[in-house]
């Protein structure tokens, strides 16, 4: 493909989104299609003989577009947001037009430090004090691995220079609330942990972890010769927002010597207005955060912001150093590559400059405001309708909620909601999501898709009322 070729075609393919973007609205928001639907659109073997993409743009509202659950529609309200907004679309344009690789400082100077700027802008964004570093890591998944890889090592003197934790004399453990994302059993698994050491720790009323609780799983796992080396603390919980109390949590961490490490992968957005930062009181005392831009602040996946308060003990832990790797400029620049697992990494931080630049730190305060109210508004009407139970508080943009019809109990009334959530995402009309909590079968609704006006929750609302009624008239 020429430039000419490349110009002709790239101005088709940014009409296609942004008519995508223009119809958006209209497509139902779940995708409709059933296993091996979009495979069967394309040949089992590739082609023999190149030929013009321009033949593969019909494809795309053919095979593709069916098969693509709409996480910017304006009725998206499963899982937690995931805003691709236009800037952030641009951005990713112009990384993957310039090809950068961005593993140490050398190989592109400007990959390195523009990640510099940015990481510091969300640093000050969310109000993390300056003695934390930034780095851009994939997800939030792969930053939790990162800071229990870090934990482990600084509780062992670096023992992964000598036996790892095989040679070690006593087992560690790491600290959790049950309501803790997955993602933490799964980077405990992956850092050799194992599963007997990890501790997923009852909740109170609202959720959250008490430091009750954990005290008294430390000092029992410490009586019997264990080792704690790691708590974390869930800033707003998958299911259910739920807000640890982080300074507590980080007050028995220290008395430990055990690493704390707060996730706010949802959250941390919402730290962009000072009135909101008592939900993370104490974070200035973690060892690492992360938080994810690529939820709720617009900037579209992947782009995960991982904060650490001792960046040379990070760079010890990751670390490599072949001499195909080395440059004039080692210890005078920092090499991002010694920063996680990946040594490869694409130009990520031009994604936060292009919609940081756009939005304003007033435009993203706009924007938690407005859907912390919208969330408010939904739980007012949940709270003072009959038939309806709000099953958590709402600190945030998600209402966790069930409809109880009178007289259904049991594996009845959960059987009930799940059906309710299964006809509101088969309409297409819009999308929630269905959990269990603490036993109970409830609704999600995640407000914070950044075209959701109030009349979207409305409808919503209207929805769930009308498909409530009608299930449970025909039981």
């Amino acid at each position: 493909m020429t430039p000419d070729e490349f110009r002709v075609l790239g101005h088709q393919l940014i009409e296609w989104v942004a008519a995508y973007r223009e119809r958006l609205p209209g497509l139902p928001v779940m995708s409709p299609v059933h296993p091996g639907d979009v495979r069967r659109q394309f040949p089992a073997a590739p082609p023999e003989h190149g030929v013009p993409l321009e033949g593969l743009l019909p494809q795309l509202d053919a095979a593709i577009l069916p098969g693509i659950t709409h996480w910017n529609h304006p009725r998206f309200f499963a899982y937690f947001p995931s805003n691709s907004t236009l800037p952030s679309v641009l951005a990713d344009l112009v990384a993957a037009g310039l090809g950068a690789q961005g593993m140490s400082w050398q190989t592109s100077p400007a990959a390195t430090e523009l990640e510099e700027v940015a990481m510091d802008w969300l640093r000050q964004l969310v109000g993390l004090p300056p003695t934390f570093s930034g780095v851009i890591q994939d997800t939030a998944s792969t930053a939790t691995l990162v800071a229990l890889l870090c934990a482990r090592e600084r509780t062992t003197a670096h023992g992964q220079v000598r036996g790892g934790l095989q040679a070690e004399p006593a087992p560690l453990t790491v600290y959790a609330s049950e309501m803790a994302h997955s993602s933490i059993e799964k980077a405990a698994l992956l850092a050799g942990f194992g599963r007997d050491n990890l501790r997923l720790l009852p909740t109170d009323a609202h959720h959250a972890l008490g430091p009750d609780a954990l005290e008294e799983a430390m000092r029992t796992d410490a009586a019997n010769g264990r080792r704690p080396c790691a708590v974390i603390a869930t800033v707003g919980s998958t299911g259910t927002t739920a807000l640890d109390p982080v300074a507590p949590l980080a007050k028995l961490a220290r008395v430990h010597g055990a690493w704390l490490h707060v996730d706010a992968a949802l959250a941390g957005t919402a730290m962009a207005c000072p009135e909101l930062r008592w939900m993370w009181d104490g974070v200035e005392q973690a060892d690492s955060v992360v938080w994810n831009p690529h939820k709720w602040l617009g900037i579209g996946f992947d782009c995960t912001a991982y904060h650490v308060r001792d960046p040379d003990h990070l760079v010890r832990v990751m670390a490599t150093d072949p001499s195909y790797l080395r440059t004039a400029q080692d210890g005078a620049v920092k090499n991002y590559r010694d920063w996680g697992i990946a040594l490869g990494r694409r130009f990520r931080s031009l994604k936060i400059w292009f919609v940081l630049s756009a939005l304003g730190v007033e435009g993203v305060q706009a924007q938690v405001r407005r859907d912390l109210a919208l969330a408010r508004w939904l739980a007012e009407k949940i709270d003072t309708t009959p038939g309806w139970e709000r099953l958590a508080p709402v600190p945030l943009q998600t209402v966790a909620f069930r409809h109880h019809p009178p007289g259904l109990e049991g594996s009845g009334l959960d059987a009930h909601n799940l059906a309710l959530a299964r006809a509101i995402n088969g309409s297409g009309r819009a999308y929630l999501t269905p959990a269990i909590v603490k036993g109970a079968q409830l609704l999600r609704v995640s407000v914070g898709a950044t075209a959701t006006t109030a009349e979207d929750v409305a409808a919503l609302w209207a929805q769930l009322c009308e498909t409530a009624a009608a299930i449970a008239s025909g039981r």
